[in-house]
């Protein structure tokens, strides 16, 4: 570990400036540090007096970030969390006046370009995509990663982000894209806070940068607190690098750099950033730098004061240790300033900021206050007409700057207290709320997807081919070919996971893949899911079309915080403004036993929501699966089935073109009697069963979800009740999973409720997992014996004299 020492080595390259430059350039540093903590106490007061919803700030942090922000260049990426505001001043990625507008909530994405209003503040992102898909150059341009509030979590996406320099500096055949990397010269920047260092993610994307090396600089804003907690209750010895000095490297082993200095110690850190990263950017070592005697005098949050947990003793040394007022006390005692000259400065900055706080919020307000305009005309002008109303009118005029639900909430129940009255007045409030619908979906509920003229939407069926000189193959050789096809036509396509690499993953459809396309496009990684999404998660942000593997569905779980909080939300929570086309590969249903036999749909539907979810029932339809998401600019889950890699399947003689469209179903076999939803391994049961119920007259109609998230967009389930009349859902996972989810679908958004003659059925797994072995597995999940008996009864109950049951 290198301690840093209070001397310069030249971070400013002061040989060539003079001194007043040098001057120059040490007081601009000031006045942006001091510009941000008046931010943050602005910021906070709008919170308390009840203007802003929540506060969250980067006090006590701004001279670390100012020597982070000048190692920081052009083609860098930023993966950071909420008290980075500092940096993102300094590095020009933005300003404090899209700081307080976020902190506003403001929905225009010009004012507010990294969430478009859609997060607190302190959570920032750069726009990288266009509105026609097309990627801006990145190494153009310097870049945030959209934040997100999970403790630690930005340390999975940030593994991937470093990890892209690694390849495109490695890899050749990349080296034309100029616009995503310049010969993997970019160095991903992290920070975390101290207490979040005892998270798991952490621990793991550290191991991972170092087994990978790669240009990954981590920095640990240390104030010794995780909101109340002290460190002694946080980490072993109280220091995160005292305990990871392990991970130093030496002449014999690779490892990390290891840097420590004071946070308030402006030329040490200067000196400290200068000399780690350019380490980390010329030879690919990752560095961690803890700067430590940090101080938050502001607090946590809005949500409390520290005063409530601090000592006196600390709180003292906290206001002498305060970054901003050690490194004035530098300046004057340097010769750079005078106490005079700083004063004034102060004085300045306090009024400009304070000016830009209330730019922010009239520019929040002017289009809610038109709105408020618009709906207070339309509201008076139906109170003339109905004299109830006129409460209703007042109270909206008396508020001085209100939100807009209750501009709408105004206009509704102007609406219901005129419910008996026929107008043009009514009528036209009644439009103007309708037509308001649409702009706030447009503001609050908007982009969950890309939706750009790449989205794997928009990507249409093509069937398979076949002919006489098609071959009949295992299901894995099936997708061994498509991935083949595809990974020989696009070098941006990656693929990685536990075993994939050198044996061609656990059930062979990557077999012989790693020595035709090399240990950088296949590769290995070790047992750490959380850090496979975020590895592919980053890769995908750089422009690369990674497949990250999970071995199988049940370790999905294991990562689903960094899906769920990170992937699946990443085009929301940006407004479109970023977009991470990762693909997770996956198997599962009918593995035997308690871990492996998992089938967790409702626990997926239910928290990835911005991802689309495939199901497909073969490995020829997962092969058109993938083939269609390659072609998209969006994330996807595909599962396989796990009992099908060997069984025999057709070969497409077009095996990397046919596609199958995303939210489409496919009806296996037609029928009249009964529809049959069901989607996976569970299919091949329910065509058993449809066969064998052919011989007790019951001919049912077969349909295969493909896929779940979209599922049906052209509701062809209604379609086949309007013939059959009757519903059964069948799936594996438990009951009130993905049953639930298919049905609601199909009676409510479908209207299939009015299209049944009897109560709709679901047939799924047990409540519990799966016991061991096979007959673990027919008592626990549904068995071709209960798809038969489940169909027949509900015909019986339909008809018992047609249908005589079978155990009595």
């Amino acid at each position: 570990m290198r301690e840093a020492q209070y001397k310069m080595t030249n971070p400013f390259d002061t040989s060539e400036l003079s001194f007043d430059d040098f001057k120059s350039l040490v007081i601009n540093d000031y006045k942006i540090a001091y510009e941000s903590r008046q931010a943050s106490i602005l910021g906070r007061r709008e919170v308390l007096t009840g203007k802003a919803k929540f506060g969250i700030f980067g006090d006590g942090k701004e001279v670390a970030q100012l020597a982070m922000a000048k190692a920081f260049r052009a083609g860098d990426w930023r993966s950071g969390y909420y008290r980075d505001q500092t940096f993102m001043f300094a590095s020009g990625m933005s300003n404090i006046l899209e700081l307080f507008a976020q902190l506003y909530s403001h929905t225009d994405i010009e004012k507010e370009p990294a969430s478009a209003g859609r997060q607190m503040n302190s959570h920032f992102a750069t726009r990288f995509v266009n509105d026609d898909g097309s990627w801006k150059s990145q190494t153009a341009m310097k870049n945030s990663s959209s934040d997100i509030s999970p403790t630690a979590a930005q340390m999975a996406r940030l593994v991937g982000l470093a990890y892209a320099s690694k390849l495109y500096r490695k890899n050749p055949e990349l080296k034309d894209f100029e616009h995503f990397s310049i010969n993997g010269n970019e160095v991903a920047f992290g920070t975390i806070g101290n207490a979040s260092t005892s998270e798991g993610v952490f621990f793991e994307a550290i191991n991972a940068a170092g087994v990978l090396q790669i240009p990954m600089a981590i920095s640990v804003w240390d104030d010794a607190y995780g909101i109340s907690v002290p460190a002694k209750y946080q980490t072993t010895k109280e220091d995160i690098s005292e305990i990871l000095k392990g991970f130093q490297r030496d002449d014999e082993k690779p490892g990390f750099e290891i840097f420590k200095v004071k946070g308030w110690d402006y030329v040490a850190l200067c000196e400290t950033y200068e000399r780690a990263i350019q380490v980390c950017r010329e030879e690919h070592v990752p560095v961690l730098i803890h700067v430590t005697e940090l101080t938050q005098p502001l607090g946590h949050s809005t949500s409390g004061s520290h005063e409530r947990y601090k000592s006196k003793e600390r709180l003292e040394w906290e206001k002498e240790f305060d970054c901003i007022a050690q490194m004035r006390k530098w300046m004057i005692s340097s010769a750079i300033s005078t106490e005079e000259e700083l004063d004034n400065l102060e004085s300045s900055i306090k009024i400009e900021v304070k000016n830009l706080l209330k730019q922010a919020w009239n520019n929040v307000m002017a289009d809610i206050n038109q709105e408020k305009e618009v709906a207070l005309g339309l509201i008076d002008k139906l109170a003339l007409e109905e004299p109830l109303v006129e409460e209703v009118a007042q109270k909206l005029r008396s508020e001085i700057d209100p939100l807009r639900k209750e501009i709408l909430s105004a206009g509704k129940k102007a609406l219901r207290l005129a419910r008996n009255l026929k107008s043009s007045s009514k009528e036209e409030l009644a439009h103007w709320l309708v037509s308001q619908v649409a702009f706030n979906q447009e503001r609050y509920n908007s982009k969950l997807f890309s939706q750009t003229p790449l989205s794997p939407l928009k990507v249409k069926s093509v069937e398979a081919v076949y002919s006489d000189q098609t071959k009949v193959v295992d299901g894995k050789d099936v997708l061994n070919a498509c991935f083949d096809y595809n990974f020989d036509k696009n070098p941006l396509l990656v693929a990685f996971g536990e075993d994939l690499g050198r044996i061609g993953d656990v059930n062979q459809g990557f077999a012989g893949l790693q020595a035709k396309y090399g240990e950088l496009r296949i590769a290995d990684t070790g047992i750490r899911e959380m850090t496979i999404i975020g590895q592919g998660i980053g890769l995908a942000l750089r422009g690369f079309r990674p497949i990250a593997e999970i071995q199988y569905l049940d370790y999905l779980i294991f990562a689903l915080n960094i899906l769920s909080d990170d992937l699946a939300s990443l085009s929301y929570r940006t407004k479109a403004g970023q977009i991470a086309p990762l693909i997770i590969r996956t198997r599962g249903h009918r593995l035997e036993g308690i871990w492996h036999a998992g089938s967790p749909i409702g626990m997926i539907l239910n928290s990835l929501k911005g991802i689309h979810f495939c199901v497909p029932r073969n490995m020829t339809q997962a092969a058109g699966m993938y083939n269609t998401l390659f072609k998209g600019d969006e994330p996807a889950l595909v599962i396989e089935c796990l009992n099908g890699y060997r069984l025999k399947e057709k070969l497409p003689d077009n095996v990397g073109e046919f596609t199958i469209a995303l939210g489409e179903v496919e009806v296996l076999k037609k029928g009249k009697d009964m529809t049959v939803v069901s989607y996976g391994s569970t299919l091949k049961l329910v065509m058993e069963a449809a066969e064998e119920l052919l011989n007790y007259g019951i001919d049912v109609e077969v349909i295969d979800a493909q896929t779940l998230m979209p599922f049906d967009i052209a509701m062809d389930c209604a379609k086949s009740l309007e013939k059959t009349n009757k519903l059964l859902v069948v799936d594996e996972d438990v009951p009130g999973g993905g049953t639930a989810y298919i049905l609601r679908d199909i009676l409510e958004r479908q209207k299939g409720y009015y299209l049944l003659d009897m109560q709709p059925q679901t047939l799924s797994a047990a409540e519990h997992r799966t016991s061991y072995g096979s007959d673990g597995d027919y008592f626990g999940k549904p068995s071709l014996d209960d798809i038969i008996e489940k169909i027949y009864q509900m015909m019986q109950d339909s008809n018992p004299k047609k249908y005589p049951g079978f155990y009595a």
